[in-house]
């Protein structure tokens, strides 16, 4: 075919690439290259993001398949005749397709994301990989020609993320896994993605103001950015989830959709969640009784939540919506008489589908060799698998501090609570946290004791302090510390919690900015 018959687009050939301007950047299946005016950057502590992200999205799709083919086995149930059930099957399972997904990656900057998602990814119909920067786009298409990938998987667009998430809405081009991993806050993406995810897709979204979110820092930029007052005492991690939570059901619920949460993580210097969004008047009625308000002592830091909404049930059968009653704590607190702390609106029902997670796990230790960062991904998993479905969570060190007292062993302490009948486990967010629906009259009782067998010097204690309040109460329940077989999870068999793993590691430079490495070094 002559030049003159084909469309400019396919005639012009790819520039050559000329190495000696890049450095090169592998990981998982993708190899980018990175430039050195930085006018993109890198992140490499961000690759467990990215690789929690693609093993998400791979259970996500899988689950979603099985979905569709039990869908279809119901509409073939209907049909009696042979002839025409063949006829459906046909017609049905050829809609069901083999590259049946898409996904858009909202601020893609190099590109690494979603050439990883095509490279790793089955099923993938195609990805956008959008930035608002042109140096962004230009270093997604110079990698997509460097990896060998179709453009037409990997389709780089320049264009502002809101712009083109809007697009999609009212129209049948939704996406059915939209990617938000912006530096900074999600909140101002959150209206559009929540608009732009196809029914029962997959909504993943990064926050890496944790900072403000955990409400170490400026708790009203938290309250204007996710409408939520974060708690910075004892479970702020948790906190910081339940809160984003929140402002994403906050937001589905304008459009009569509601969400539900797969997996809620706090790792490192960000959070990233991956929800289904769904359609449903019916489904978002029980919203109100997901959200609530947490209690927390300004003293010994004892917590409680009270959500909005309650249901119950007519005589009849039918459901009956109402507002919720409480408050579950006194105007002083019960143990050691000072005020609380309110925080909130937050998510407090599950922040984790039980089963989505242990599909998830099962996903990554059956194809280890894919991910870099497989040992710390089965760690993480299985203790989401373990959490206790529950908001909030104690520290050992808070515990100890507030009573004055020697650190008490956390299998003493699981132990003590597993005897009672209460459920206990870790969190996620941290070594030596306790995560536990037994009420909070327990855990004083059981530190009460830990006391009475390792006495405190009570004349360094001040009248007023809470630790004097609490210790001045005897325990109301006998406390037994024997140990419990289930003290300790399985999840004590990986890599759990991330250490530092290089010098002055953490979010990286805001991108856009154009700096030579000489430049950074002066």
């Amino acid at each position: 075919m002559s030049a003159t018959t084909v469309p400019a687009a396919s005639a012009a050939e790819p520039t050559p690439i000329d190495i000696s301007q890049y450095n090169t950047v592998t990981e998982g299946k993708a190899t980018i290259l990175f430039p050195k005016t930085n006018e993109v950057f890198y992140n490499p502590v961000q690759e467990f993001n990215r690789d929690m992200s693609i093993a998400a999205i791979r259970t996500w799709s899988e689950i979603r398949r099985q979905e569709k083919e039990e869908r279809i086995e119901k509409k073939l149930a209907r049909e009696t005749d042979p002839e025409k059930r063949a006829a459906k099957k046909a017609r049905l399972t050829e809609q069901l397709g083999f590259k049946d997904f898409t996904i858009l990656e909202a601020l893609a900057a190099t590109g690494l994301r979603s050439i990883r998602y095509a490279k790793e990814i089955p099923h993938l119909r195609h990805v956008i990989a959008n930035d608002l920067l042109p140096d962004a786009v230009e270093s997604i298409k110079r990698n997509v020609q460097y990896n060998e990938v179709d453009e037409n998987l990997v389709k780089p667009n320049l264009g502002d993320a809101m712009h083109v998430m809007y697009q999609a809405v009212g129209s049948n081009q939704k996406y059915d896994v939209v990617d938000i991993d912006p530096y900074g806050s999600a909140a101002p993406f959150v209206d559009g993605a929540i608009q732009a995810v196809e029914e029962g897709g997959l909504l993943c979204v990064t926050c890496t103001d944790l900072a403000v979110l955990s409400g170490s820092m400026h708790p009203e930029t938290c309250f204007g950015k996710y409408g939520g007052m974060p708690l910075k005492g004892m479970f702020p991690h948790d906190m910081a989830v339940r809160i984003v939570l929140q402002m994403l059901q906050t937001s589905a619920g304008r459009y009569k959709r509601y969400i539900v949460p797969m997996v809620s993580l706090s790792i490192d210097f960000y959070l990233r969640v991956f929800v289904r969004v769904y359609t449903s008047a019916y489904g978002l009625k029980g919203a109100a009784g997901k959200i609530g308000i947490m209690y927390e002592c300004s003293g010994c830091h004892a917590f409680g939540h009270q959500v909005f909404g309650k249901m119950d049930y007519k005589d009849n059968g039918a459901e009956r919506h109402s507002p919720a009653t409480g408050p579950p704590v006194n105007t002083h607190c019960d143990h050691c008489g000072c005020v609380h702390h309110i925080g909130g609106p937050a998510w407090v029902s599950s922040a984790h589908d039980k089963t989505f997670v242990r599909k998830m796990l099962e996903h990554v230790q059956a194809n280890e060799s894919n991910y870099g960062t497989f040992r710390r991904m089965k760690g993480m998993l299985s203790l989401a698998l373990e959490e206790v479905d529950y908001p909030g969570y104690w520290t050992m060190q808070r515990l100890t501090n507030t009573l004055h007292c020697t650190a008490i062993p956390i299998k003493d302490l699981f132990s003590a609570i597993l005897n009672a009948g209460y459920k206990v486990s870790l969190s996620h967010t941290g070594p030596q946290t306790v995560k536990t629906n037994a009420p909070s009259l327990l855990i004083w009782d059981i530190m009460r004791e830990f006391v009475k067998q390792n006495p405190v010097k009570m004349e360094n204690i001040s009248e007023t302090s809470p630790a004097r309040r609490l210790l001045s109460k005897e325990p109301t329940q006998k406390i037994d510390f024997t140990r419990h077989p289930d003290a300790q999870g399985d999840s004590k068999r990986f890599t759990r919690y991330q250490m530092n793993p290089t010098a002055n590691w953490g979010p990286k430079a805001r991108a856009g900015k154009k700096r030579t490495a000489e430049e950074e070094d002066a």
